[in-house]
């Protein structure tokens, strides 16, 4: 190697900090961004040069736009449930529930939402907070609020409410890991749920879903019974159809938009008998190798979508959280039995 002089390694490195300096505040210097900062300030009382110092701090990730454009959630039903129904998922997931069981009981009782359905979704979200994702939430918020122009006000929007909730933390913007659309923590909340979704369950004097299991547990549990979850009430059932009236029902709805009779009538029934069913339902329509799959929605449902818009995602939720219970109850019935 050829050896470099302390003059030049001095000029060398004073080159290198020059262009970091450069490249950094290129970004700073877009006029979208110096709009977005000067809201901030008369918004938000933002101090203008500590707020430029922050976003001077952002490291655009173009292959966090790749990522938007192909989730998981674009892949087949069936590809996508045999990704997240695994073994491994279950027993982390009955794992999870046996070592949180009195803050689950605690949850389900003052929020109503069963603590299978909030297991499910940690496990589906970040495998129990193993996986809470490597991408700067700074960096991700930005790159999607000025490079991804048709989810650019959503993500300006988020890329807010993390700088108001950093500094509500009274934490650096940078200090945040989390998925590559910017959510954070072990239930991947984003910034505009932590702020308004998140609960500090035991009054410690901050909600934190990085490393607290129990703030994690009761947000979302929160957040269920803030979007409507009912307590008691079906979240979706097979179907199978018989005719062709099903032809006039609108697929993949947002919201339950039929009575449960209005499907029925048209030869939309469920596998197995329906007790005491929602009165309100919709029908989805899922894609597998084999031909399209079916199921009845009822508002339970849209609720799930509400964490996620996909359609498969709100089933997956669902039918792992079936998994867990009927594993977390037969489990408890043996030790009953042994200690009988």
């Amino acid at each position: 190697m050829q050896r470099i002089t302390k003059l030049g390694f001095t000029a060398l490195l004073l080159c290198f900090f020059s262009f970091a300096i450069y490249a950094d505040a290129a970004f700073t210097k877009r006029k979208d961004v110096q709009l977005f900062i000067n809201q901030m300030v008369k918004q938000y009382h933002f101090n203008a040069r500590e707020l430029t110092a922050t976003l001077n701090q952002v490291k655009l990730q173009p292959q966090i736009i790749e990522s938007m454009e192909k989730p998981y959630e674009k892949k087949n039903w069936d590809v996508y449930r045999d990704l997240f129904l695994t073994p491994a998922r279950l027993k982390g997931g009955l794992d999870y529930w046996a070592a949180n069981s009195k803050t689950l009981e605690k949850a389900q009782k003052q929020y109503g939402v069963p603590a299978e359905i909030i297991v499910a979704i940690l496990g589906v979200e970040t495998l129990y907070g193993e996986k809470q994702g490597e991408n700067r939430v700074l960096d991700a918020l930005a790159t999607l609020a000025f490079d991804y122009p048709k989810r650019s006000r959503y993500f300006k929007h988020e890329l807010k409410e993390y700088l108001l909730l950093c500094r509500e933390h009274n934490v650096p913007a940078t200090k945040y890991k989390g998925s590559y659309a910017g959510a954070i923590g072990q239930p991947q909340f984003m910034p505009s749920s932590y702020r308004n979704f998140a609960v500090d369950f035991h009054n410690k004097g901050q909600r934190d879903l990085v490393t607290n299991n129990d703030d994690s547990i009761a947000s979302i549990a929160n957040y269920f019974k803030a979007h409507g979850w009912q307590t008691n009430a079906g979240v979706a059932q097979h179907a199978r159809l018989v005719g062709t009236g099903y032809k006039s029902i609108q697929m993949n709805p947002r919201n339950a938009n039929y009575y449960y009779q209005q499907l029925t009538s048209n030869g939309i029934r469920p596998v197995t008998a329906a007790h005491n069913h929602p009165s309100r339902a919709g029908l989805i329509e899922l894609a597998t190798a084999k031909g399209n799959e079916y199921w009845i929605a009822y508002p339970n449902f849209f609720v799930i979508t509400r964490y996620n818009s996909s359609p498969q995602y709100a089933l997956v939720v669902y039918l792992l959280s079936q998994q867990l219970k009927q594993q977390w109850i037969a489990m408890n019935a043996k030790k009953h039995r042994a200690y009988a």
